[in-house]
């Protein structure tokens, strides 16, 4: 029997090893971007979170927010770091209840390195206690952290959460909300979802608000300021609670005339697209000097220069239509932005017909006769607009065009069963434009690549029809409210 000896140094550094979790030797940085080609920075590797919890302190009077962000998550590699997407000024960060050192990098990146590598599909709680003056951090050279003069606001596409919270920000990882936000007694907090409760000692005021649904970061809001809050509910029983800055001034009567139609609109939507998908509605209208609105889910934001020319219900459908098709169903890369804005803009072309201010079709015909071939419109390919080009108004009009093509092609009863079932058949995930066109080619037995492609992707103004007619399309009686909402698009860079 041969015996073979080992120096008591090589055995302690045996059972280190042996000590190691495989994992942990094979872990490595998750990386700085999910993988979208538009936002390579945006959204992170790694990991997954299932839900957001966010305590914060807001004061108005000098901009400044204190919070402490507890993330739920899952890790989807073995990692050795993470990141996260935020600004403001870190102070601590604890990964599974402990300490975790970290470091900032590129314009937004938050670098966490844990104590001890987490093993691929662990479960994972990250604390990040944080505290700064939103309006006092650019990324990219914007901001998207609207300072008003009794509060702030954070709404903007496609990324808002850097400037309030931290988090993987991309569509990709939605997760659920709890947003309790203190504030001034006399202050209100307005966010996403369901009011819990209120609470008020010692002359501050705590919010409590819940998103009980799976939300995409860029559609997490918080609106802090001096509101007059109405609710009520819809006809098909889901609560709506709208919110009017106090200083809204010849613009208030307009705006509380077409936000008020909230519960009309979303229950006459649901006939097209299905079930309201949350359990929460409304709208609401901070004093801001922007020009877009945003469809933060369940609570859309509202500029009130939007309301500056009279009431706007056409704005308020497109941004509750985007409740399915943007929040229920995410798009799975920004490139894919026509799932969100082509069906918005299609869903305005319906309430004109249910106005009687002129059919889908009808539109259709004065959006395609209205620009030449060489109008540079023609050369914004809707189904991969480039990031440049991701709210031009192509993306809308185009992307609307695309849809009455299809409605043409395939008859109304298979284009509405594909409005509708397409909603159920990704609700709460994220699809792609290729996604859309296996559905609708399922649904409707037909092959419809060559109309996609010429709609959605050929950069050039398609042959149609309506081409061949002698007299222009008049103008639709709907068309200048409409229009009116063009820059509805243009988002605070």
């Amino acid at each position: 029997m041969h015996r073979r000896f080992f120096a008591p140094s090589v055995l302690a550094a045996a059972s280190v090893l042996l000590a190691i979790p495989a994992s942990a030797a094979s872990s490595a940085p998750g990386a700085s971007g999910i993988g979208d080609p538009y936002y390579p920075a945006y959204g992170n590797g790694g990991y997954d979170v299932s839900h957001y919890d966010l305590r914060l302190k807001y004061q108005p009077a000098t901009d400044r927010l204190e919070g402490t962000a507890t993330l739920l998550a899952r890790t989807t590699e073995d990692l050795s770091r993470f990141n996260l997407d935020f600004l403001l000024d870190v102070g601590e960060v604890r990964v599974n209840g402990a300490k975790a050192s970290f470091a900032t990098s590129g314009e937004h990146e938050l670098e966490i390195t844990p104590k001890q590598a987490l093993a691929k599909g662990s479960r994972v709680t990250i604390v990040i206690r944080y505290s700064g003056v939103p309006s006092g951090e650019k990324a990219y050279g914007f901001t998207s952290w609207h300072r008003t003069a009794d509060g702030g606001v954070a709404a903007n596409e496609p990324e808002a959460a850097w400037w309030w919270f931290p988090s993987n920000d991309h569509p990709l990882d939605k997760a659920t909300y709890d947003v309790s936000v203190q504030v001034p007694d006399g202050t209100q907090a307005i966010s996403n979802g369901t009011l819990q409760s209120t609470t008020s000692r010692l002359g501050w005021t705590r919010y409590n608000w819940r998103s009980n649904k799976p939300q995409a970061t860029y559609l997490a809001t918080l609106a802090v300021g001096k509101f007059d809050i109405t609710t009520g509910r819809s006809e098909s029983g889901i609560p709506v609670v709208n919110a009017y800055s106090k200083d809204l001034g010849d613009n208030d009567g307009a705006a509380r005339a077409s936000i008020e139609r909230t519960g009309e609109i979303a229950d006459w939507l649901a006939e097209y697209f299905g079930p309201y998908p949350f359990n929460a509605l409304g709208g609401y209208v901070p004093n801001t000097n922007t020009g877009y609105a945003l469809e933060t889910q369940t609570r859309p934001f509202y500029s009130p220069r939007q309301f500056a020319a009279g009431t706007n219900t056409t704005l308020v459908v497109h941004e509750l239509a985007h409740q399915w098709y943007g929040d229920l169903v995410s798009v799975s890369g920004w490139k894919d932005i026509w799932i969100n804005e082509g069906f918005a803009r299609y869903a305005q072309w319906l309430w004109s017909e249910h106005e009687g201010e002129g059919t889908a079709q009808e539109i259709a015909d004065y959006v395609y006769a209205t620009r030449a071939a060489d109008d540079p419109f023609w050369t914004v390919r809707p189904g991969d607009p480039g990031p440049d080009n991701q709210f031009h108004i192509a993306v809308y009009d185009r992307g609307a065009l695309a849809l009455q093509a299809l409605r043409n092609e395939i008859g109304d009863e298979d284009f509405f069963a594909i409005l509708k079932g397409w909603t159920q058949k990704y609700a709460y995930g994220n699809a792609s434009v290729g996604d859309f066109r296996t559905y609708a080619e399922e649904v409707s037995g037909q092959a419809l690549g060559a109309l996609f492609d010429t709609w959605l992707f050929e950069p050039s103004k398609p042959v149609a029809a309506a081409a061949a007619r002698s007299v222009a399309p008049a103008q639709p009686k709907s068309w200048r409210k409409i229009a009116a909402t063009n820059d509805v698009h243009h988002h605070g860079r």
